[in-house]
């Protein structure tokens, strides 16, 4: 007998307080989880909805239940690459695709990152702590509060208009952690030459997507001195080639990307091309960032706090502690 769909579900997690971008505010997030089992030995997985790409986490469920008769007869590998070919990339393949990887370490009885691969075990890293979007002393009382709490490394979420009065507060109010920042697509309009020299002297070191998706040669030419990161312009391994020659590196999220198969080719694929690699995430719980950070461990920035940003997290999931990510036991 091949593999099994145990369960497909939709949970409600709630957000610590609230967590604001540039397209709104979230009190909570709605993730899908999948199940599997096969052998006796079962595998899970979680993706939270891309909502830019107009994924629900009932949409996914649903894709997830379509998949699931193309499972049966196949080993948990072969299942994987068979999805890779049934399901376009999202949550639902990266919560099934996780799954499979899942089930496969248990029974192997070896660790996930051995398979997938890795030259060692995963060790803690630094990571980034999101400080929503918000007025300039709003902003700043967040990234005090992040900086007491032990975060080194604080990502900020801008939108455009304001965002050097945002940043300045908030060295003010951090004088002294790391800062890297998420324009959210937000200067199509804007010089990002001039922006990103504004921001360097405020000591931010990296911009995440500074210009809308499909509009990535606005970035031709600009030779500014902190590093440029696509986010929602690199979705797959195949949108390397296009962007490579605009941006300094990727940030590779396994929800976008369809799952920890398709990120580990997107990280291949930034490595040949010379792109540095970030490792991020959505809101989440711990179950959907244990096959991120095995990516994380080739990433020069990690963006692991989808489970910080919660009320609560999993029994058993990620630490944080003295601004890193630290796996369970």
């Amino acid at each position: 007998m091949g593999i099994q769909l145990k369960n497909a579900r939709v949970e409600r997690w709630p957000v610590a307080g609230s967590f604001v971008t540039a397209r709104g505010a979230r009190t909570f997030v709605d993730v899908v989880v999948a199940e599997v089992a096969a052998g006796g030995f079962g595998g899970r997985g979680e993706g939270t909805p891309v909502d830019y790409q107009g994924e629900s986490a009932e949409s996914c469920r649903d894709a997830l239940l379509r998949a699931a008769p193309y499972l049966a007869g196949l080993d948990a590998a072969a299942a994987r690459a068979a999805v890779q070919e049934l399901m376009g990339p999202g949550a639902a393949r990266n919560a099934l695709d996780c799954a499979l990887w899942d089930l496969e370490a248990r029974q192997r009885g070896e660790p996930l990152w051995r398979i997938a691969g890795c030259e060692g075990a995963p060790a803690p890293r630094i990571t980034a702590y999101t400080i929503s979007l918000g007025d300039p002393d709003a902003m700043a009382a967040q990234a005090a509060a992040a900086a007491a709490a032990g975060f080194h490394l604080l990502k900020l979420k801008l939108t455009g208009e304001g965002d050097r009065a945002r940043v300045a507060a908030v060295r003010t109010g951090a004088p002294d952690v790391r800062l890297i920042a998420d324009a959210n697509a937000s200067w199509g309009q804007l010089d990002p030459l001039d922006e990103a020299e504004a921001l360097a002297e405020l000591g931010v070191e990296m911009i995440e997507q500074p210009v809308p998706v499909d509009a990535d040669a606005l970035l031709d030419g600009v030779y500014a001195p902190i590093p440029f990161v696509a986010d929602e312009s690199c979705q797959t391994s195949a949108d390397i080639a296009r962007i490579g020659p605009f941006y300094d590196g990727v940030n590779i999220k396994l929800d976008k990307a369809g799952g920890l198969t398709e990120a580990l080719r997107i990280a291949d694929a930034a490595d040949a091309a010379g792109l540095s690699i970030m490792a991020g995430c959505m809101l989440c719980t711990s179950l959907a960032i244990a096959p991120a950070f095995v990516l994380a461990q080739r990433a020069k920035w990690v963006d692991l706090d989808g489970p910080a940003l919660l009320a609560k997290d999993r029994e058993g999931g990620f630490r944080y502690a003295d601004g890193r990510i630290v796996a369970p036991n």
